[in-house]
């Protein structure tokens, strides 16, 4: 019950993009489970050039989308990894019209330690998976997302 009363006191633009991060996660885990990477891609690009709001005073900032993200992911078993809620953050922030870059890197170091991870720049920011130290990853790529046309 104290999750549904946290849940109602937010804003109605936040309820919304938390049922979307939600429902995103848990299409991104399935799809990294069953489909190929490529497959799961095109797919994601599809899903990212969906309606969206036209630019306003209303839509979320890239730190709120992020934070919808985390949160959300608390509430969907294995959803916590690093590269679904980036694809999930990636798919939210092109939505509402803003630029979002994953970054992909490995961690530096002995042959036998291998640990990956994926954090998303947005506007010469990073808005999720920054936490860690980044220095620390080979860059390995980054995927871009299309800004979506609809707007």
């Amino acid at each position: 019950m104290p999750r549904l009363r946290r849940f109602l006191r937010l804003t109605t633009l936040k309820r919304r993009l938390f049922v979307q991060a939600f429902l995103l996660l848990e299409f991104v885990r399935l799809g990294l489970w069953i489909l190929p990477f490529r497959t799961l891609r095109c797919l994601l690009s599809r899903v990212s050039k969906g309606p969206t709001k036209p630019r306003s005073t209303g839509r979320p900032s890239p730190e709120e989308i992020a934070w919808i993200v985390e949160v959300a992911s608390r509430h969907s078993p294995r959803a916590k990894t690093c590269l679904t809620q980036a694809l999930a953050a990636q798919i939210l922030l092109t939505r509402h019209g803003y630029p979002a870059l994953v970054h992909l890197g490995v961690l530096r170091g002995k042959q036998e330690q291998f640990q990956a991870h994926a954090w998303v720049e947005s506007e010469g920011r990073i808005v999720i998976g920054g936490g860690r130290e980044l220095e620390r990853y080979a860059h390995l790529g980054i995927l871009k997302q299309e800004r979506s046309t609809t707007e």
